[in-house]
C-alpha cells in the first residue's frame, strides 16, 4: 500500500502545475523584470534595440541610457550608462547605423524637435546634439510628441499630440498630424485627424497603422489605417490643411458632431478613415499605446504576423489578427497579458524573440503600481487555448482556436454568443456603447481538423459595427481545457464575399436573453456602519438625488466639494460630514477624462471598483455604478470639465466611509474617506 500511495505521489509531481488548477497567463508568458538602480528614475518615453544586444531608452525626464546585458544573462545583472540628458520630455528613440566613423547613432523626438544624438569620440556618451527636424510649440502641456519610426524606404514618420484646452486643440503648427520626414530633415505632410498619437507603426508589407485614445470625437480606443492623405477623426488638426504641402483641403466646419455611428458619417465626408480595430473602452483597455508585429517566426507564440499592443492605463498587453475584405482593413482584438508593473508606453523585440515593455505611470496613472519599469515577455514554450483569429464570413465568422477542440462542444451553438454594436461620433469625449443588440446563431460547423468554427449567424451582420465573438463554453479535444480568453472583438467594415454556408435553422429561443452582460449582483454588505432611516430610504429609492429636494425648506446642512486633477486622483482624499446630516456634494471634473464620484460603505470602495469593471456592456448605460448594497450615493460619469451635485442625508452611524472613482481602471487609485463624525 505504501509504494502504491508513493508511486500516486511521484506521478501527480509529473503532472504540469497548471494541469492541477484553471491555466493562467503566466503558464504561458512569463514576465522578467529588469532591476533598476535605485538613483536612476528610468520613466520610459521610447525604447530602442541595438545591433550589438544592448538596449537604449529615452526617458520623460529628459535622458538616454544605455543598458548592458538586457537580458540578464550570466551575472543576471544589467548595467546602465548616460548617453545624453537635457532633452525636453522625449517620448520616442530611433537607433540608426552608419553614423560618424562607423558608429550609430539615436534619432530621440523631443516635444519641439527630432534630435540627432551623436556619439564622435567613441566614449558612449553623446557629444553632438543636433537638431534634425524642429516644429513650433504653444507650450501647452499635452504637446507630446512621438517617433521617429523607420519605413520600409528609409523615410521616417512621426506623430504629434494635440493640445488641451477642454478638449483637443491644434495651437501649433502641425499638431494632430502624422508628418514624414526623410534622411535629410525634410517633411511631408501625411494624415490628419490624430487626437493622442503615441503608438505606431510600419508593418512588414509597408501599411502605416496607428492607436488613439478615447478622448473627443474618439468614442473608444481604436487602430487605423493611415495612408498619405488620411482623416483619421478629430478635425482639430484640419486648421492646417490649406497650409502648403497637406495631402487634403477638408476644413474643421466640414466634420458635424451629430453623434451617429462614424462609418455613416464616413459615407459622406471625403478622406475620412474609420478604424481597422476599436479596442471596447475598460472591456479591452482605456489607453491604447505602442505595438509591435510579431515577426519573432514563432519565437514568441503561435501568433506570428500579429500585432500586439499596449495599454497604458490598464497595464496590459492585448492582442489584434488583421485582415483585409474588400480593400477595408479590419480584424480582432483580444485580451492576451495582464499584470505589468507599470503603464505601458513602448515595446521593442529582443534579439532572442521576447518583448521589451517599457512603462511609465507619473501623471498617466495606470494599474500597476510602479512609477516606472523595463520588463521582458518570455514565451515559456506551451502553447495556450485561445482563440488564435477571427476572419470574417458572408454569413458569420470563422473563429480559429490554436489548439484542437472537443467536437461536442464546439458543435453547440449554446457554447457560443454574438452580440454587435457601435459608438458615437461626435466632439463629446468618448462614447457609451451604442445600439446593442444580440446576433442570433443559426449553427455551427466544425473543421476536420478540429481547430476552426464556422459559426453561421441567423440574421444579417451590421457592417461598421464591432461584433463581440464569445466561446465561453467550447472546450479543448486534448485535456478538456477552456479557453484562456474567450473573447474576442471584431470590427466589421465589410462582410466577405463568398457562399453562404448550409444550415438547417434551430428552434425559436427568447434572443433577447443572449445579450452578454456581467454579474450586477449586489457584492456581500459590510457590517460597518449602519444608516440612519432616511439615508436607508435614500439608498433603497434613489441612490442619486440632483434636484434639492422639497422638503430641505431650509437646503442642506452643509456643502461638500471634491474635484479631481491629472494622475487619477482627486483633488482631496478626505471630506468630513456629521452624521445624519442633510448633504449638498458639489463634483467638479476638473481632468481632461471621465471620472464618477460614488459614495459607498467602509472598507467597499476595491470591491465596488471590481464590481463595475464586471458590467461589460452594461457599464455606460449604467455609469459604471453597480447594482450593490454598498454602493450608498453617485454621481454620473461626467465629461472633463462639467460638474453635478448630488443631494443626500448622512449615515447616522460615524466612521470612515470612502468616495472611489468606479469608471474601469479608475477605483484602485482613486479613492478618498468620506469621515461621518457626531
Amino acid at each position: 500500500m505504501k509504494q502504491l500511495i508513493s508511486f500516486l505521489f511521484s506521478a501527480l509531481l509529473l503532472v504540469p502545475a497548471f494541469a492541477q488548477r484553471p491555466a493562467t497567463e503566466e503558464d504561458y508568458y512569463r514576465i522578467v523584470t529588469l532591476p533598476i538602480p535605485e538613483d536612476i528614475k528610468l520613466e520610459v518615453g521610447g525604447l530602442a534595440p541595438m545591433p550589438d544586444g544592448r538596449l537604449a531608452a529615452c526617458t520623460r525626464r529628459g535622458e538616454v541610457w544605455i543598458i548592458s546585458n538586457p537580458y540578464m544573462q550570466g551575472s543576471r545583472v544589467p548595467t546602465f550608462k548616460r548617453f545624453a540628458s537635457g532633452l525636453h520630455e522625449p517620448l520616442g528613440l530611433l537607433y540608426r547605423s552608419g553614423g560618424p566613423n562607423g558608429r550609430g547613432y539615436f534619432l530621440c523626438t523631443q516635444r519641439g524637435e527630432v534630435t540627432k544624438l551623436v556619439d564622435n569620440d567613441g566614449d558612449e556618451v553623446a557629444d553632438e546634439y543636433r537638431s534634425f527636424y524642429k516644429w513650433p510649440l504653444s507650450g501647452n502641456y499635452h504637446e507630446y510628441s512621438y517617433g521617429p519610426v523607420l519605413l520600409p524606404d528609409g523615410d521616417m514618420v512621426i506623430t504629434l499630440n494635440l493640445d488641451w484646452i477642454g478638449f483637443g486643440a491644434s495651437l501649433a503648427k502641425w499638431r494632430g498630424w502624422m508628418l514624414k520626414l526623410n534622411d535629410k530633415g525634410e517633411m511631408t505632410p501625411w494624415a490628419t485627424g490624430l487626437r493622442s498619437p503615441a503608438g505606431f507603426a510600419v508593418l512588414r508589407d509597408g501599411s502605416i497603422f496607428y492607436t488613439e485614445n478615447q478622448g473627443d470625437w474618439v468614442g473608444s480606443g481604436r487602430m487605423t489605417h493611415l495612408e498619405k492623405g488620411d482623416f483619421a477623426g478629430n478635425p482639430a488638426g484640419l486648421r492646417w490643411s490649406s497650409e502648403p504641402g497637406s495631402p487634403l483641403t477638408l476644413k474643421p466646419q466640414d466634420v458635424p458632431s451629430t453623434g451617429k455611428p462614424m462609418h455613416e458619417v464616413a459615407k459622406t465626408i471625403k478622406n475620412l478613415k474609420v478604424p481597422a480595430v476599436w479596442f471596447p473602452h475598460t472591456l479591452m483597455g482605456i489607453s491604447t499605446s505602442d505595438f509591435k508585429e510579431d515577426t519573432t517566426n514563432g519565437a514568441f507564440g503561435p501568433f506570428s504576423g500579429q500585432l500586439f499592443v499596449g495599454d497604458q492605463g490598464h497595464s496590459k498587453i492585448m492582442r489584434v489578427a488583421l485582415e483585409k475584405v474588400n480593400g477595408e482593413w479590419q480584424g480582432a482584438c483580444f485580451p492576451f497579458r495582464e499584470g505589468f508593473q507599470s503603464g505601458i508606453i513602448r515595446t521593442v523585440w529582443g534579439q532572442d524573440g521576447s518583448m521589451f515593455v517599457g512603462q511609465t505611470s507619473r501623471g498617466w496613472a495606470a494599474t500597476g503600481k510602479d512609477p516606472y519599469g523595463i520588463q521582458r515577455l518570455v514565451w515559456t514554450g506551451k502553447t495556450p487555448f485561445e482563440i488564435k483569429t477571427i476572419r470574417s464570413k458572408p454569413d458569420g465568422f470563422d473563429v480559429e482556436f490554436t489548439l484542437p477542440v472537443d467536437r461536442k462542444t464546439a458543435e453547440n451553438p449554446d457554447s457560443y454568443s454574438l452580440n454587435s454594436f457601435t459608438y458615437k461620433y461626435h466632439k463629446t469625449y468618448g462614447s457609451p456603447i451604442e445600439d446593442a443588440r444580440p446576433v442570433p446563431i443559426r449553427g455551427v460547423i466544425v473543421s476536420a481538423d478540429g481547430l476552426t468554427a464556422r459559426i453561421v449567424a441567423d440574421t444579417v451582420l451590421r457592417e461598421g459595427y464591432i461584433h463581440e465573438v464569445k466561446a465561453e463554453g467550447v472546450r479543448s479535444a486534448a485535456g478538456n481545457l477552456s479557453l484562456l480568453h474567450p473573447t474576442g472583438y471584431y470590427t466589421l467594415n465589410a462582410i466577405a464575399p463568398g457562399e453562404k454556408a448550409t444550415v438547417a435553422a434551430r428552434p425559436k429561443h427568447d434572443h433577447s436573453a443572449m445579450m452578454a452582460t456581467a454579474s450586477t449582483k449586489a457584492e456581500p454588505p459590510v457590517s460597518k456602519g449602519k444608516v440612519g432611516k432616511s439615508a436607508v430610504a435614500a439608498v433603497k429609492n434613489a441612490k442619486r438625488i440632483t434636484d434639492l429636494p422639497a422638503d430641505w425648506t431650509n437646503g442642506p446642512d452643509q456643502t461638500i466639494t471634491v474635484g479631481t486633477k491629472p494622475g487619477l486622483k482627486f483633488d482631496t482624499d478626505k471630506l468630513e460630514v456629521k452624521a445624519g446630516s442633510r448633504v449638498k456634494l458639489v463634483f467638479n471634473n476638473n481632468d481632461d477624462m471621465l471620472h464618477n464620484c460614488v459614495i459607498v460603505k467602509p472598507g467597499t470602495a476595491n470591491a465596488v471598483g471590481n464590481a463595475a469593471l464586471r458590467l461589460n456592456l452594461n457599464g455606460p448605460k449604467m455609469n459604471y455604478v453597480p447594482n450593490s448594497a454598498d454602493v450608498l450615493y453617485h454621481t454620473n460619469i461626467l465629461q472633463p470639465e462639467s460638474a453635478e451635485s448630488i443631494y443626500f442625508v448622512a449615515p447616522t452611524e460615524p466612521g470612515d466611509y470612502q468616495f472611489v472613482c468606479t469608471f474601469p481602471g479608475h477605483s484602485s487609485l482613486m479613492q478618498g474617506t468620506l469621515k461621518v463624525v457626531k
